[in-house]
Formats: structure tokens, sequence, C-alpha cells
């Protein structure tokens, strides 16, 4: 849904964004094959005012496509390439653009075209604006207009990744596709696309999908369903967790899931998180046997970087370091002195200060501020002074305001004789988002404190050129969401190329990452049900770190008047996380792990016209007719010497063995991982119900009530995904 490639073409909002355009980079840096595919928004994302009451204002300038970076496609003849869009009782057309991202490319459509209606020309108009109605077009032009696109470009991509459910809607129109090409059915089709999409899900809170009602999907989706040769009600079905609940929301995530051959969250944590939010797809499943991974998100490195970072980096392991295999990057950029490091950071954040000061100053001018006010403005701030920096979307999960939990204890810390602090942050909330708004408003009151007026600055309108100030010369990051609610968080990644520390709840990509030595971790990991606790725990461990470790380390000068453990810190940081956390690692994760493995999936099960396909959704609907009467029977356990001995009968009900695995089954237990071994097939005995025998020996470090017989589907060419049954012995 959205892109951020560069304030020239501002059609994003904030982390979504960001992940696809420094995903689009890195792509081109390393010459992956890919393509992007999203939306030209007339509007785009509000910018952002704050009023001299501290309220936000949204404002939305308008994207005049000749003053973009952007080209319209162009058919052989040279005429602009338009594609009609059916919606019903009205034809609609897309006009397509292109940009250039390197060695790739970005397809934009809009539906700004004079041949539609007014209200239609609409559709295209913001991003995230209007209600359920306009986000469900945006998302079939998104989705299924943007597979068509392809096809009318001539390409025919073996994967196509589905980043978040908004563009789930390209399952359908791949597999309709397919339908066309080789004429078989919805079916036959889906069971051949679906090994080449791959979905990144992005949310980690179940509110953060896009559902829409039954009513909607059946005024917008019957032409779709009519195309597909299937009923509304299998349509629907497809992003149900139960599809015989005919009030149940049309979920796009669940239209991803069983339209996609793999899923991915976007950090370790994350992954555990969407495990238990995908478990409904997969009921009975113990949440470990979700088949969701993940690949953690990754910045590209090259747009993050300031002058003086990229110089140093360059100076310490070649020109192009983010575009090769990043090989002893850690072991190069150990060798830079401290000298060097805290010369960078100082310049850094001098040049911050003077930014800030600079746009503060413009801001307070432009509000009518009284001379004096003015020269206050222009003072605002220290080059010296420890600088932490926040800016977020503010939403309330995020807890943007956490450091204003106890006021009086923060002005301290900020005004400290000794050890002074400041701090510049800047963040929108959703112009529907009255409590994110609040929050603002918060920190704009605060801010205008006498005895902290110096310390704190707010920077309207947070977007990409602001950012990239900020993350060149802040001395410490603060993220401070609820954990585990952050999917991954990608600002704090974006110190660390410029030497900025991390000083973070473990969350999102933090969890992974923090370790003593590179930064500073908000608690323990400890989640808390009451959100009152958890605030009230995570400000007092966040003011103990401020005034207790990162001051005092901060001011701690050697002979040279260097903090030689600081700077001993953002070396650590610098050598061992920018790698870890680069696009360049992620792409090439994608690649490796997901985009390769999908594409040879893809082109097994569509040859021989899908031959393989065929097998397994025959697989799959004989599983389905015959599992109900699947049960098992008596199960005997013998202990000799240190082995367990299992034996149990099962009941297939007709289903060729081949076309299951019996397995025995123990959870986690301690830290350690599940335990799951594969029963063999011991005897068969015709003409009895309980017909097969399977058993197997485990080693007896666990009691024998721990383990549990299981019947999982199984099939060799069949997808993790496809996998949604499972039947324990009781």
């Amino acid at each position: 849904m959205e892109y951020m490639l560069s304030e020239a073409l501002p059609i994003h909002s904030g982390g979504l964004g960001n992940v696809a355009g420094d995903q689009l980079k890195a792509a081109s840096d390393l010459g992956v094959p890919v393509v992007g595919v999203g939306l030209l928004y007339q509007q785009g994302y509000f910018r952002q005012e704050i009023d001299a009451h501290g309220d936000q204002l949204a404002l939305y300038p308008v994207n005049e496509p000749n003053q973009v970076p952007i080209r319209p496609v162009r058919n052989v003849d040279g005429s602009w390439l338009r594609l009609p869009v059916t919606l019903p009782g009205i034809k609609i057309w897309i006009r397509t653009w292109e940009v250039q991202v390197g060695r790739t490319k970005l397809y934009l459509m809009d539906t700004n075209d004079p041949a539609n209606l007014a209200h239609d020309r609409a559709i295209t108009s913001e991003l995230y604006g209007g209600g359920s109605e306009l986000r469900l077009k945006q998302e079939l032009l998104l989705g299924g207009g943007g597979w068509m696109l392809l096809e009318a470009l001539g390409i025919k991509p073996e994967v196509c990744h589905l980043n978040e459910g908004h563009a789930a809607f390209a399952v359908l129109e791949r597999a309709h596709s397919y339908m066309k090409e080789n004429g078989v059915p919805f079916q036959h089709a889906l069971a051949v696309t679906r090994a080449g999409n791959v979905f990144t899900t992005h949310t980690a809170v179940d509110a953060g999908f896009d559902r829409f009602s039954p009513q909607l999907i059946c005024q917008y989706l019957t032409l779709l369903a009519e195309r597909l040769g299937i009923t509304l009600n299998e349509l629907l079905a497809l992003g149900r967790a139960n599809p015989d609940d005919h009030s149940e929301p049309f979920n796009m995530a669940y239209l991803a899931i069983r339209g996609s051959g793999s899923v991915n969250a976007v950090s370790r944590l994350h992954a555990t998180v969407s495990r238990r939010l995908f478990q409904p797809l997969f009921p009975r499943f113990p949440e470990a046997d979700v088949p969701i991974r993940h690949v953690t998100n990754g910045i590209h490195v090259p747009t993050w970087d300031s002058a003086g970072a990229d110089a140093l980096w360059t100076e310490m392991c070649g020109k192009g370091v983010w575009r090769g295999d990043l090989c002893d990057i850690e072991e190069k950029f150990r060798a830079v002195d401290d000298r060097r490091l805290w010369t960078m950071r100082n310049l850094g954040r001098t040049a911050l200060v003077e930014y800030a000061r600079d746009r503060f100053l413009r801001h307070e001018a432009g509000h009518g501020a009284s001379p004096l006010q003015l020269d206050e403005a222009r003072s605002v701030l220290d080059p010296d002074v420890l600088t932490l920096g926040l800016a977020r979307r503010f939403a309330t999960y995020k807890r943007p305001t956490l450091l204003l939990y106890d006021r009086e204890r923060f002005a301290r810390i900020l005004t400290n004789s000794q050890r002074p602090v400041q701090l510049i942050l800047a963040g929108k909330a959703h112009p529907q988002d009255l409590p994110g708004q609040a929050l603002i408003r918060e920190w704009v009151d605060f801010a205008r404190r006498p005895d902290v007026r110096s310390h704190v600055v707010f920077l309207s309108d947070y977007d990409m050129l602001v950012a990239q100030h900020m993350l060149a010369g802040v001395d410490v990051w603060v993220n401070t969401p609820k954990r585990p609610w952050e999917a991954c968080g990608t600002s704090g990644m974006k110190v660390l190329v410029n030497g900025g520390l991390n000083l973070s709840v473990l969350d999102g990509w933090w969890a992974e990452a923090y370790s003593p030595n590179v930064g500073w971790a908000i608690g323990n990991g400890d989640e808390f049900p009451d959100d009152a606790a958890a605030d009230r725990a995570d400000a007092e461990a966040l003011y103990t770190l401020l005034e207790n470790e990162v001051a005092p380390e901060f001011y701690d000068r050697d002979d040279n008047g260097i903090p030689a453990a600081w700077v001993a810190r953002i070396r650590e940081s610098m050598a061992l996380l920018t790698p870890a956390f680069s696009a360049n690692r992620t792409v090439r994760q994608y690649t490796e792990e997901h985009y390769l493995p999908a594409a040879a999936a893809y082109t097994a099960c569509a040859q021989s016209l899908g031959r393989a396909g065929t097998l397994v959704l025959a697989w799959r609907q004989d599983i389905a007719r015959r599992w109900k009467n699947v049960r098992f029977g008596q199960l005997e356990v013998v202990r000799h010497d240190n082995q367990l001995m299992f034996e149990v009968e099962v009941s297939l009900a007709g289903i060729d063995p081949s076309a299951v695995r019996v397995e025995l089954y123990a959870a986690a237990r301690n830290g350690d991982a599940p335990v799951c071994q594969q029963m063999l097939r011991k005897a068969f005995r015709p003409g009895t119900a309980l017909a097969y025998t399977y058993s197997t020996t485990t080693p007896a470090t666990r009691p024998a009530t721990d383990f549990t017989p299981r019947i999982v589907p199984h099939h060799p060419k069949a997808l993790p995904l496809e996998i949604d049954r499972i039947l324990w012995q009781k």
C-alpha cells in the first residue's frame, strides 16, 4: 500500500512503507530481479502542523504527477497504458505509472482518470483515509489491478510477495490468470499458484488486520466470484477462520495465508506472536507448529547514513560496502580508533542541533512568537549535551509519553547541572486517532515549561527528511512500546549506522539484537497483563537507566576528552548490528529462504499442466472427506531399561497410510524444544476397524504422560500451510 523511497515521492506514512522502499532499493543493490507494485495517491499521507495550542492539524497537499519522479507507462504505440477494472455497475479506468528505483522498477496505479466519475477518481485520493468501502476498493485495485498490470506489461513472475494483507486479492487474480491459460477450475489453479506466493505479516495485534463485512464483500466481489467459477460463500470462506459462520467478517490476512505457500513475520518475537494470532486457522495445533517463520526487517543503509558516517564506513570497509556480501565488516570496522568515532558523533550531534534550532525557530515565527521568544528559540539545545531522540507514530500502544510518567523526575534528569540531557522528538498521530493526538499535546505542553524549554524540542511534520537529520545526530534512540505489540520497528536500526545507541523495551527487533555491550534494555522482557503495572515498571527502569548508566557513561571522559566506554559501545553496536539489521541481509534472506524455494515449488506444481497441484488438491479433498472418521484405539506404553516404547492402534477410515503421519509428541519443557518423532507402521490387520498399529521408542528422560500420539496429514508435495488438520489420541 505504501513505498517510502524519497521525500520527492510522498506516498508513504511510516514503517510499512519504509520496509517496502528499503527492500526495493536493496534488491537493486544486489541485483535481485524484483518489481514493486503499489498505488499513487493524489494526496498521499497528511502533512502535520502543530498550532499555537499544541493541537495537530492535518494538511493534504496534492501530488502533482508532473512534479514527482514518475512517468506514465506507455504501450508500444506510445499511448498511455490504461486498464479497465469492473466494479458493480461501472467500469473504472486505472492509470499506470513507472518509478525507476536504481536497477528495479516500481509500478504505481491511480484512478484519477478524467474518464472516471468524480467519486471513482477519489479511490486513490489518500493513503489510509476514508472508511471500509474505500479501503476495499483500494485493495481490489492494488491486488487484482496490480496483477492485471503485470500481465499487461508481459511480466510473469514466479513469485508474488504480498507485503501485508492489503495486497491479498492478488492471489485470486493470479489464480484466475492460471485458470484462463490452462482451462482448469479455481481450486486447481489456487493449489498450483499459491506455491509461488509469499505473505509477510506486519502487525502484532489482531485488530491490525483489515476486515470487511460480508455484505460489503458480497456487494463488490460478486463478479469476481463468477469469474472464478465459485460461489460467494466459497470466496468468503477463504477469509474466515470458521467457513460456516456466515456472520464472520472477511479477513484479508486469512485470505493471504490460504493463498500463499509461506508466511513470515518480521522479527523473531513477532513470529511467536503471529503463530498465536493465526492459530485459529490451525485448530488444535500446538502454537509452535503453526507454520510461520520470520525474516527480521532491515534498513537500506545508504539511505539512512549521514555523510560523516558514510565516509567512515568507506574508509574502514571500502566503497560500496552495502552492495556486497558484508564479509569481514565486523572485523574491519572494529579497527576504527576512538578519536575518529567520537569526532563523527560530535559533528553529527552539532548538525542536528543546528537543524532543530532552525526548524523550531521557523515554527515559532510562523505562530507569531515575540522577539524574546525567538531569541530563546535560537538557543535551544546544546551541541555538547547528551541528546535523546524519540520519533514514532503517536499511538497509545507505542507509549510515546512514557518519559512523562513522572514529569518532575524527568525534568530533573534533563536539567542535571553535572550531566544534562536533552530530547528531540517528532511524530504524527492518524487524523482519526484522537488519543494519539492527545499524546502529542502532552509533549508540546511539557516542552513549553520554562525549566525544560531549552532541553526539549518537538519537531512538527515528521517525515523522511526530519528522520534523516534526527537519526544522524542523536546519541540515544528511545523506544517504549508495550511488549509484544511492536512487530519489528526499524527506526532504532537506522541510528546504528550513524553511531547512535538504543535504549528500548525488549520488543520487536531489539528483543533479538540487544546485548549489554551494544545498548540498554528497558525491563527484562516481562509482559504485564495490566497496563498500569507495565507503565509503572518500565518508566522506573527507564529513569533509572538514564540516571545511573546512560548519562554517567556519556560524561565519563578520559584525558583526551573522550568517553572511552561510550565509544567502545558505539563501535560494537556499529560493527555487530549494522550489517545484521541491514536490508542487504534481509533481501538475501528473503531470496534464499522464500523467493528461490517459492519459485521452485511453483515451477514443480505447474509442470505437466499442473499435475503436482492436481495430486495435492485430490489429497486435500480426500483428507477433508474422510477425516471425521479417523480415530485412535488403545495406547500401550512399556518401559524397558531406559527406554519407553509406545504402541497405538489407528483407524484411517480408508485414507491411504502414506497420506498421513502418525507422530509421538511432547510439548516444550524448561526452555527445550518440543519432542516430535514419527511412529512407524508396525502391523496391518485386515477386516478390523482399527486396521493399523504404530509404534516408536524414546528415551525415558521424561514421564510417559508427557507424550501423546497424533495424526497429521502428509503429502510430499504439500506446502506446510496446506496441512491444517490434526488429531490427538485422547
